[in-house]
Formats: C-alpha cells, structure tokens, sequence
C-alpha cells in the first residue's frame, strides 16, 4: 500500500485499503489525509494529535476547508470513505449498503492504526457527520480507548418524530431486512439539501456526482434496518465517557415540496429530536445550535459557517489535546 495523491489536489493524499470485518467479509475503505507541506509530508513531522472525519451516508469527504482549520488547530487531519462510498465505491457493490453498522469498525479500527504508523496512535479526535455521526458515537461508545473526544456535526441520532415512528418503523422492516436485506425501497425521490449546496446547482460545494449522487443512492431494507437499529441503541444510552460536541442547525425545514426556509435550515433531519437525543450520548455533552445552519453546518453560508467554526474552536480551547495552537480563524 502507498499513498498516492488525491483527487483533491497536492495537498491531499488517499491510501485504499482492505478491512476484515467481524462477519469475516474484507471490504474497501480508503483514508485521506491532508499534508499541507510542499513535500507532501515525506518530511518527518513532530507528533501532533490527529481527528479522523466519518463522512454521511451516500457522500464522501470533499471540504478542505475543514482541512484546513484542524491543520490551523494544530491537528492533523484525516478523513475516511467508508466501504460503498466515496472512493471506497466498487462497481459490483450497492452504494452506501451496510447490514449493520458495527461493520464499519474494522476498517475505523484500521485506519487509527495507519494513522499512527502501524500501531494504534494516542486517543484520537473522531469527527462524523449525519449517518457518520451515529456511526462515530457508536463506535467511541464501543472503543473508548481510541478516543479522546467526538465531535458530532448533524448527527442523525433519531427518526423524525419521535422513538414511537422509530419502533413502528422497525417493526415493518424487520420481515423485509431479513428476507431480502439488499431490497430497495420506493420513497420519494427529494434533491433539495443537495440544491442548497451544489455548485451545479444553487450552492458554492463542486461535489462530485460518482461519488455523490444528487438524489442520494436508493434506499435498502438492510440499510435503514441498521441505521434503526442504531437508533435504539442511543435511545438506551451510550455511556460515552469523553467530551462530546454536537453541532445542530437552530431550526428544520424537511418538508416534501421545496421551501426557500431550506436555504438557512437543516433539510434532512429534525434537529429538535437530535438535540433531545444527543442527551444520551455521554457524561459531557455540548449542544451547539447555530442560527442559519444547513445539515451540513459546515457547508452553510460563509457567516453561518465563520460561526460554527468558532464554537467548536471555543469548544475544543476547553477539550482539546492540551494547549494545542489556536485556530488562525474560520476559512473564509
């Protein structure tokens, strides 16, 4: 294995890799990292703490301005595309399936392991966004030697409603999850939250349709059923011991016809049930709601996003790894 430059530019390398799950399936994930340094990092650098980034789910990691501001923190940064996604997609393979979510660990596992050279590094900051965001609170819960803190940016912690739409939900899957897991569901088709922040659209984000595809990939029986089952195990408490940031749009806007509210709100999740469950993850837990914010929070206009980047940089001035450089500030 070798690391080889990245589709997005220089400063950016990706390594693809193979993972055994505990089911005893290989699968391809692949880590990038960003070496801002015009050797590309062949340098020897002196150790500095390191955050991993989980991407959501029917997505990938393209925002180097996130990059970019851990680097500013004094972090060094890395993001992984989990299997079926991103640059982990596999022509053969259904983008985006998982049958659990627990089979992600592996290859997590494997990549804190390539981050720290070939064995596990100190405890890492673990960052996930929307399913990545369950994926990562899951996951710490289930290793929290590997962890030194989360940060959770729109995690999708719960169903819309409430946990009684859950286990009705659940409940009316489960025949299906187990007869024909990879069974795709006939849902309506809605490309909003993609509108707001794709360039070939009305947003500032050039987003790669390969690898993200404006309508997301189809909804599977196995999928949802995993991500239900996700769910429920939050809704009992994750016990999470280490500092926990969630960051949440104010207000949502989810509704099945377009709605210019969507633009300054989060359009794939209600934010209120989140931020009710995000309750639930650990012994401390911040809550960020940020006015204007899209799901994504750093993908929200440039004066939402200057202020999502200054809370978690006043967040992690309280958690972080010592007394790491400041921030020299949100990318503009």
């Amino acid at each position: 294995m070798a690391w080889e430059e990245d589709i997005l530019g220089v400063e950016f390398q990706s390594l693809a890799f193979r993972a055994m799950g505990a089911d005893g399936v290989e699968r391809t994930a692949t880590l990038v990292r960003f070496r801002p340094e015009p050797d590309g990092g062949a340098a020897p650098r002196r150790q500095r703490p390191a955050v991993l980034f989980l991407h959501g789910w029917s997505d990938y990691f393209f925002n180097v301005d996130l990059a970019r501001f851990w680097n500013s923190a004094g972090y060094d940064f890395y993001a992984l595309d989990m299997h079926n996604h991103g640059r982990s997609l596999r022509p053969d393979a259904p983008g985006g399936y998982v049958a659990n979510l627990a089979d992600y660990d592996a290859e997590i596992e494997a990549a804190c392991v390539l981050i720290g050279g070939g064995a596990p590094p100190p405890p890492i900051t673990l960052m996930g966004h929307s399913t990545g965001g369950l994926v990562a609170a899951l996951w710490t819960a289930r290793n929290p030697a590997f962890v030194a803190r989360l940060v959770l940016n729109s995690p999708w912690l719960e169903m819309h409603g409430s946990s009684l739409v859950r286990r009705a939900a659940s409940g009316l899957m489960a025949p299906m999850a187990r007869l024909r897991p990879e069974a795709v569901l006939r849902l309506p088709e809605r490309g909003f939250y993609w509108r707001t922040i794709s360039s070939a659209a009305e947003g500032e984000w050039t987003l790669d349709d390969r690898y993200r595809p404006p309508m997301a990939f189809p909804v599977r029986a196995g999928w949802i059923s995993a991500v239900l089952a996700g769910h429920a195990q939050v809704a009992r408490g994750l016990d999470i011991p280490v500092p926990v940031l969630v960051l949440l749009s104010s207000g949502s806007a989810t509704g099945l016809l377009w709605s210019e509210e969507m633009r300054r709100r989060d359009a794939v999740l209600d934010v209120n049930i989140i931020g009710a469950r995000a309750l639930a993850l650990g012994r401390s837990v911040t809550v960020e709601r940020i006015e204007g914010a899209l799901h994504d929070v750093f993908l929200s206009p440039a004066d939402v996003r200057t202020d999502a980047y200054a809370r978690l940089a006043r967040w992690l001035n309280a958690y972080g790894a010592g007394e790491p450089p400041k921030p020299e500030g949100p990318p503009a």
